[in-house]
């Protein structure tokens, strides 16, 4: 429950610019990591490879992300367009600003405490 309310949180603040807080991870993954398979960005943001695939086509619709060959024959990797990057560029200060009011309603606890959690279940 706690996660679904978190990310229908960070979508509502996402939905001014057309994308979903997914996707808006997606794009940040392909800023800092390019170069990645679809199987290596699932596993590195923990989406399972039906989701990433799908966001990703949406993401392209968009413009903002473009297919490459990998390095093997079949292989493709998925690029930011600079439209793309534009993007993330623009939407980062809202996300920032989502992140922040997360930490403030996170606070009593110690947000900390409740990431370092959060991430412990992650790994299960």
């Amino acid at each position: 429950m706690a996660s679904r309310a978190v990310t229908r949180l960070a979508d509502r603040k996402l939905r001014s610019f057309g994308i979903t807080a997914a996707q808006f991870s997606i794009l940040g993954s392909l800023l800092k990591h390019p170069g990645r398979s679809v199987t290596q960005m699932a596993a590195a943001i923990a989406m399972d490879r039906s989701t990433l695939s799908r966001n990703l086509a949406l993401l392209e619709r968009r413009g903002l992300v473009a297919w490459a060959d990998g390095e093997r024959g079949n292989s493709r990797i998925a690029r930011l367009t600079p439209q793309g990057a534009e993007t993330v560029d623009i939407v980062r200060p809202a996300w920032e600003q989502n992140q922040a009011a997360l930490r403030a309603a996170l606070e009593a606890p110690g947000f900390s405490t409740v990431i370092a959690a959060l991430r412990q279940v992650a790994r299960l």
